[in-house]
């Protein structure tokens, strides 16, 4: 339909909810606090969160949790933290993080998240840029990183909490606070001021910042995106409580494993939201290189994972049914067989089963499906979702060949995610799915930018008002940055980002994420950087999956030593020129990769080459990696 000069496709549709928010009490703004306490006050006995303490599984019930939330609170309080105040959190997930969370929530305050990775000097500008005045350090590692920064820079920060003792007990920073002795504190405060954390909940307003989530800084410094209790309430209403989006109810009997930084606004929706709306049960994962195993004894019933881990779980299968028994391997490959044609047919029919498809599960989940289900740990999954980048749609149509019923969705931290989502029976692979219904969504005619005006969109960038500017249309839409096209009128295809489309020397514009995703469906590719920018042809640099080719080399009897050793083996390179090959085979002659060089290195957040995301930063990989891009083109 055509606006004036944009033509765009507008979605303004009306939603009901199937189920209001936990309803506000008169005395206040309802904000993820008051959810928690009102469950506390519901259920006291529900199970709410675990985590595993020396091989244990540890419960903390709705009271218990409501109980820690409000030490923490008058903590807070008592060390002198105010409204709008920020409090950061540098941690792996664990309880410490959703409690500090909601605790700051409650006195009205700002919570600051940080990924568990970021550098000392990243932190000193998160720290710095946000003037956090308490800061949650999980152990010895984390506490190193703020007090390797020189106190003056940060001359708000009065307090450095730590999770583990460990190494800096002994250590005489008077900042230092360990969590027990906080938690202590505030026992105190609200013995001696019992009704101060109530006052300040029933003072919270909804255009009141309860939370700064800094971007991933794929293009400069990371920017922190300040989040209002109505963003919040408007993303749970329309991403946590409508069935629409999964097909069904979410409720405390669900059950979800933990895992992604918390700091991230998809860990964020999926984790700290459902539990305070929807009473789910989190359990948090013991670190994120037991994420495989602790998924195998959780079994949760709603799963989201970011490509990256999809992508990993594929290639597991793959890998681990090469390294079986002959028979294994031919009843595998009979399985994965009958995998494809299901999933092909599912999609066809918008991911409900067909006739075919249904009997072919019949024979397949007994024999191949259910053990594969419970050895990635989704056996009792009946929603999983996948976000924050784009995924290749054969990685997809395996697990809802195999019945992991897995939907694309797409959002941002800038509109509180809410954008778009597929819908059970009404998917089209490929796509990010349909915009959300009531929310405000075009597409640009001109530059193909999607653009989103609803509720939940952001209030700007914290302490940057020309950015927040630059965010904007002039007639108040969000600028999400990435391009799109209709599909069938109604789903939307992302293309790629504005800035990371490629223009060659012809004038053709390729997206690279298409072809950069392909690559890495193949369980020997770990990273992939498509190049052609200007140039006459596309090349690429590529990054080998270590465990998976080292496995693959072993079994050749190919020696090796390092990551460059097996990277440039002869019969590596050939095996990355087959991946190629089948790559190209998928795209337009315009859209081959011509040549393509070996990432002589595991790439790293701290080293710069990634974000804490684990996106490329491409500028800085073609500064790193110059002289083999130009070898490409000499």
């Amino acid at each position: 339909m055509a606006v004036g000069w944009l033509r765009v496709r507008e979605v303004f549709m009306t939603a009901t909810l199937e189920e209001p928010i936990a309803a506000a009490t008169p005395e206040g703004t309802v904000t993820v606090t008051s959810m928690a306490r009102d469950w506390a006050r519901r259920t006291p006995s529900q199970v709410a969160m675990r985590e595993k303490d020396f091989g244990i599984w540890q419960e903390y019930t709705w009271e218990r949790t409501w109980g820690l939330v409000l030490d923490a609170a008058h903590g807070l309080l008592a060390l002198g933290v105010e409204p709008a105040d920020r409090v950061s959190i540098q941690s792996e997930d664990r309880p410490e993080w959703i409690i500090l969370d909601l605790a700051t929530v409650a006195i009205r305050g700002i919570t600051v998240g940080l990924y568990p990775t970021n550098p000392t000097a990243e932190v000193e500008y998160l720290l710095t840029d946000s003037g956090s005045t308490v800061h949650l350090a999980e152990d010895q590692e984390q506490v190193d990183r703020v007090l390797d920064i020189e106190p003056s820079k940060l001359d708000r920060l009065v307090r450095v909490l730590y999770c583990e003792p460990r190494g800096v007990r002994a250590y005489e920073d008077e900042r230092l606070l360990y969590w027990d002795d906080f938690l202590a504190m505030g026992r105190e405060h609200r013995a001696a001021d019992p009704g101060a954390v109530d006052r300040l909940m029933n003072e919270a307003q909804p255009d009141d910042v309860m939370t700064l989530v800094y971007t991933s800084g794929t293009t400069g410094p990371p920017k922190g995106a300040m989040l209002t209790n109505s963003n919040v309430s408007y993303a749970i209403e329309k991403i946590v409580l409508p069935e629409s989006v999964r097909g069904g109810s979410v409720g405390p009997d669900d059950v979800v494993l933990t895992y992604l930084p918390l700091c991230h606004v998809a860990e964020r929706v999926f984790s700290t939201w459902h539990l305070v709306s929807r009473s789910v049960q989190l359990n948090f994962a013991e670190s994120i290189e037991t994420v495989t195993e602790n998924l195998r004894e959780i079994q949760p019933t709603l799963f989201f994972a970011v490509p990256r881990i999809w992508e990993k779980m594929h290639a597991t299968v793959t890998i681990k049914g090469g390294d079986s028994s002959p028979f294994k391997r031919l009843w595998l490959r009979f399985g994965l067989a009958l995998a494809r044609v299901i999933g092909r047919e599912k999609i066809a029919n918008g991911g409900s089963h067909t006739a075919k498809s249904r009997l072919l599960n019949l024979i397949g989940f007994p024999l191949v499906f259910r053990a594969l289900q419970e050895r990635v740990g989704l056996r009792r999954c009946w929603f999983a979702g996948s976000g924050a980048a784009p995924i290749a749609p054969e990685v997809l149509e395996f697990f809802i060949g195999i019945g992991v019923p897995a939907y694309e969705g797409y959002g941002m931290t800038e509109n509180s995610a809410v954008a778009t989502w597929n819908m059970p029976g009404r998917m089209i692979l490929g796509t990010v799915g349909e915009p959300h219904p009531g929310i405000g969504f075009r597409i640009d005619e001109e530059t193909g930018e999607i653009q989103t005006k609803h509720d939940g969109v952001f209030v700007g960038y914290w302490n940057k008002p020309e950015r927040t500017a630059e965010t904007f249309t002039e007639d108040g839409w969000l600028k999400t940055g990435d391009v799109g096209e209709w599909v069938d009128g109604t789903y939307v295809r992302i293309i790629d980002r504005i800035k990371d489309i490629i223009i060659t020397s012809g004038g053709k514009n390729i997206s690279p994420s298409e072809i950069e995703n392909s690559l890495k469906t193949s369980p020997y590719v770990r990273e992939a950087m498509v190049i052609g920018d200007q140039r006459k042809f596309l090349s690429a640099l590529i990054g080998i999956e270590f465990d998976t080719v080292g496995n693959w080399a072993l079994r050749r009897n190919i020696p090796y030593t390092t990551y460059r050793d097996l990277s440039e083996k002869p019969e590596v390179l050939e095996l990355i020129r087959d991946v190629v090959n089948e790559t190209n085979e998928k795209f337009a002659r315009v859209e081959s990769i011509r040549k393509f060089r070996m990432i002589p290195k595991e790439l790293d957040h701290e080293d710069g080459e990634l974000t804490a995301t684990q996106k490329l930063k491409r500028d800085a990989m073609v500064a790193m990696f110059t002289d083999l891009v130009e070898d490409m083109y000499a």
